[in-house]
Order: structure tokens, then sequence, then C-alpha cells
């Protein structure tokens, strides 16, 4: 779950926790085949960008989606690129979501997660000085 990520570059570990919603809260997931297919258009989104999925799972009206990504990725280039293509295609082939401008909401929200806490960083960065 916590593998550090690795470029020419970069070594990272950055894991972000998102939620996120159809619009109007529809519960959308109630519909078994467009889960099925949001989860597969996700992996394959994942895949393309060199995104990690940790962990995925649907309630009927929201998304918990926690994902290791690489630095190159900000929090919204990840979202921009998940709920794009994600409402693009599932308002194609779900016909009864083809009359929404969008199917997400433009709102989500997200929280940065590694392998350490922040207080075990901020008392390494402040013991520096006393090594």
């Amino acid at each position: 779950m916590n593998n550090y990520r690795r470029t020419k570059t970069t070594v990272s570990l950055i894991n972000y926790h998102f939620v996120f919603c159809p619009r109007y809260r529809r519960k959308i997931f109630i519909n078994n085949n467009l889960d099925i297919r949001f989860k597969e258009l996700t992996h394959e989104i994942a895949k393309e960008n060199n995104f990690d999925i940790i962990s995925m799972e649907t309630d009927k009206d929201h998304v918990h989606l926690f994902i290791s990504t690489l630095p190159s990725f900000s929090p919204a280039d990840v979202m921009a690129k998940i709920k794009g293509k994600t409402s693009k295609i599932i308002r194609e082939e779900f016909l009864d979501l083809k009359h929404l401008p969008s199917l997400w909401t433009r709102s989500y929200f997200v929280s940065t997660a590694g392998n350490v806490s922040s207080e075990t960083i901020k008392q390494y960065v402040e013991n520096q000085r006393k090594r």
C-alpha cells in the first residue's frame, strides 16, 4: 500500500483520499452495471496516467477513491481526468443520464495520506539540528 514511486528524478509517496458525488446527489450506483462500468473506466484512466488505485468503493450516491500518484499530478489533475472521462463515457452508454450536462458535481473532498503521521514528520524535522 505505501510503496515509494520512482521516476528518473523523483522518489515519492503521494496518496490521496477522494470523495465525490454525482450531480444532484443522484443514486446512480444503485445500477449495478453502471457501478461496474465506472470502476472499469477508473482503472483504465489510472493505468493510462500511471496512478495506482489503492482502494475504491462506491455507495449509492458517492465514490471513495484512495489513489497513489506521481508528484506531477495535483489533486485537481486527478479529479479532472477521472471525472471528465467517466462523465463523458457513462452519459453516452447510460441513456437515462444523457440529458445531464455533466455526471459529477464540480466539488470533491481530498485529503493526503502517507505511511507516517504528520506528527512523526514534524518531530523528524524539528530534531534535525539535534542529530
